[in-house]
């Protein structure tokens, strides 16, 4: 019963939002009704009944309302001149009053859709304005009844508008608030989208470019000895089948991490970190290029783990495409309490390409990678040989006793 009854006022209620010119002319009506029954009740208190010079005044004041929303503060100057022209031409037990009733409803649409400062002022003027005039000029006595009450109801009237503004004031505070929280969900949801297709990418970079590399040199060993020595010539496929293999692999483990939760096939390997160095390192030897390796690391945050494999991958993808046939790799790898140093060179033996700097995207892949934990990253040539260096720092959280 109590949703019905809800639902049954809501439905005027929107309509009368959606039709504000009927609605002020039902408040007009109800304003006008107010006022005749108001001086036909009077009679019985010692008025005489309403002629018609009261119902004229009345029905001008109660038609002043119907431009309330447009024009708020001339029909609150309007219809107070006419209740003091109606409190004025009162006489011999005449209505006093009762015409006033419009210029409360005119004071509560001003009060209600002005600024506080601007409405108290209004509302000051209109109350005391029109009580004292009514007082002064009006039939005596002065303190009459219908006076004080006329200085309450203006009073009032102001009260309750300056509620009403406040309470809308606080709804358009709550929503622009709700607003402005569910942009800033959004651009929040977007920026996290866009890290993670980032990281994905860089991920995907780091798989595909190390492993099309290998796969690269060693077809071209294959095609280069292929008449002259098919045994080796063979060894280098089937590297080409086992690097092909493990591409595979690492791209159906990255791909995976974009499944949702019950997907079938989902990744359960752990992922690359230099534990998997000698492994890494041996594709390369493989693929024609020396690497000697240096120092070691102990137990890592799997962040700084897989961040220190994939910098070194792609390091020395890097030296495998751009030092050229006959280069050296020297990877050094110092675990010190406060963070983990990595140091990738070649010793410049190889014939690099003319116009074909070393790396690409990996070194901006590497930047942010490094970026991501807050460590820092120093590539380019050395000053004390014709080679290229590549030295990262990955800060490692200390523990406080």
């Amino acid at each position: 019963m109590t949703s019905l009854a809800v639902s049954g006022l809501t439905r005027p209620q929107r309509w009368l939002r959606a039709h504000p010119v009927a609605a002020d002319v039902l408040v007009a009506a109800g304003v006008f009704a107010t006022m005749l029954l108001g001086a036909v009740l009077g009679r019985h208190a010692g008025q005489r009944p309403p002629g018609a010079g009261y119902a004229g005044l009345a029905a001008l004041a109660a038609a002043a309302l119907v431009a309330r929303r447009r024009a708020p503060r001339p029909v609150l100057a309007v219809t107070s001149v006419l209740s003091l022209a109606g409190a004025v031409t009162a006489g011999g037990g005449a209505p006093r009053t009762q015409i006033a009733t419009s210029a409360v409803v005119a004071l509560y649409t001003v009060v209600s859709r002005t600024e506080r400062p601007t409405a108290w002022r209004i509302a000051a003027v209109a109350v005391t304005g029109l009580t004292a005039a009514v007082m002064l000029i009006g039939p005596p006595p002065w303190y009459a009844q219908e006076n004080v009450g006329l200085l309450a109801w203006m009073g009032m009237a102001a009260a309750a508008g300056d509620a009403v503004r406040s309470r809308r004031a606080y709804i358009a505070a709550i929503e622009e608030r709700a607003l402005r929280a569910e942009r800033s969900r959004e651009e929040e949801a977007r920026r996290r989208v866009a890290e993670e297709r980032m990281r994905i990418a860089r991920e995907l970079h780091d798989v595909v470019a190390h492993h099309i590399a290998l796969v690269n040199v060693q077809a071209g060993v294959a095609s280069h000895v292929m008449d002259s020595r098919p045994e080796q010539a063979k060894e280098a496929l089937a590297h080409v089948r086992e690097a092909s293999r493990s591409a595979l692999g690492e791209l159906r483990a990255t791909v995976g991490l974009l499944r949702q939760y019950g997907d079938p096939e989902a990744p359960t390997q752990p992922v690359p970190g230099l534990g998997a160095l000698g492994g890494l390192v041996d594709g390369f030897v493989r693929a024609g290029l020396p690497v000697d390796v240096t120092g070691g690391a102990g137990p890592l945050p799997a962040a700084v783990d897989l961040t220190a494999y994939r910098v070194l991958q792609e390091a020395l993808t890097n030296v495998c495409k751009h030092a050229g046939p006959g280069a050296r790799a020297e990877v050094t790898v110092r675990h010190l309490p406060d963070g983990l140093v990595l140091t990738v060179r070649d010793d410049g033996g190889g014939v690099r390409a003319e116009g074909s700097p070393p790396g690409g995207h990996g070194l901006v892949g590497m930047r942010e990678r490094v970026a991501a934990l807050g460590g820092t990253i120093e590539t380019g040539p050395r000053t004390d040989a014709p080679s290229f260096r590549v030295r990262v720092r990955l800060p490692l959280p200390t523990l406080t006793p």
